[in-house]
């Protein structure tokens, strides 16, 4: 069978996705092997994600592996792909997704209203931070990076009296215990595409594709288009303070979205109905520009977001 090279970040829970991902290709007979790519994301380390503003900053050096020909797959977290896949890539599969929702965690508080007023809680993006702060303006909101273990090494050190995750990441690695409470999506909106995984190729790789089509899944593949046609109606990146959740309710789609200002001021909540991903997505993108998003996103990004017009 095939010799297929995986390229992936090096975190724990990257290494983790690509193992997972190797392990499924080798049950098929592939000989697999995995190179670890250092992308920018990784290398900066000591500033918000946020302030960071690099399009594509964990995917970058990997699309470049790819397109040299180091590796023939890569293995994304789908919340960290630019909602437009650069010229010569695709995404040909988006795996079985895990649970999509944010978490709430810490060593000595049971759930977010059993914070006492000035905790400190740790995040590492816009969009917890902004909800947070909407929710509960009283609480300290600080910067978190690094992998998902260093983050629950700070929590465990007491250098916060609580951290946001997503339950996504803590599953897989096995990590369940540190977490206190699972939180809906009206309450704490996900990122677009969180809890699935994203497997990019070149895109004229036919023997590739041929190999790893099998991983695509169905109810994965709807979910996540729908929430990322909403992200790119309304011209989000990966760390903006938008969210979005779609999921399939009595046989129709249902998407659940938010926009907010970072200092969770004005918080906007968005949902609707349909049949066609793409189609809903925009729809409650449009919605959401509508009602005052598009001046959010305008502070956010200090430029202005188009409106689209009305049909």
């Amino acid at each position: 069978m095939a010799l297929l090279r995986i390229g992936s970040r090096g975190s724990q829970l990257a290494l983790w996705q690509a193992n997972h991902i190797k392990a499924l290709l080798e049950h098929r007979g592939h000989h697999v092997e995995i190179e670890i790519i250092k992308t920018t994301g990784d290398r900066v380390t000591d500033v918000a994600l946020a302030q960071v503003g690099t399009k594509g900053m964990f995917t970058k050096e990997i699309e470049e592996a790819l397109s040299e020909n180091r590796v023939g797959l890569a293995v994304h977290s789908l919340k960290d792909l630019p909602t437009e896949i650069p010229t010569g890539f695709e995404i040909v599969a988006i795996t079985t997704r895990e649970d999509a929702r944010d978490v709430f965690c810490s060593r000595k508080y049971g759930s977010m209203k059993d914070l006492p007023s000035r905790a400190r809680v740790g995040t590492s993006s816009l969009r917890r931070q902004a909800q947070l702060k909407a929710l509960r303006p009283d609480l300290d909101i600080h910067p978190l990076r690094g992998n998902v273990d260093t983050r629950l090494r700070k929590l465990e050190a007491g250098e916060y009296d609580a951290v946001i995750l997503a339950a996504a990441g803590l599953n897989r690695l096995g990590k369940r215990e540190c977490i206190r409470q699972v939180l809906p999506a009206k309450l704490m909106c996900p990122a677009a595409g969180q809890g699935a995984l994203a497997i990019e190729i070149r895109k004229n790789d036919a023997g590739v594709r041929r190999h790893v089509i099998f991983l695509d899944d169905d109810a994965a593949r709807l979910t996540t288009t729908c929430e990322r046609a909403l992200l790119n109606q309304m011209g989000g990146g990966c760390q903006v303070p938008i969210g979005a959740l779609a999921e399939v309710v009595h046989g129709r789609l249902h998407l659940e979205a938010v926009v907010a200002r970072p200092d969770g001021t004005k918080v906007l909540r968005e949902s609707g109905d349909g049949d066609d991903p793409v189609k809903l997505g925009e729809l409650v993108g449009e919605a959401l520009l509508r009602q005052g998003g598009d001046a959010i996103l305008r502070e956010v990004y200090g430029k202005a977001v188009a409106t689209p017009q009305q049909p």
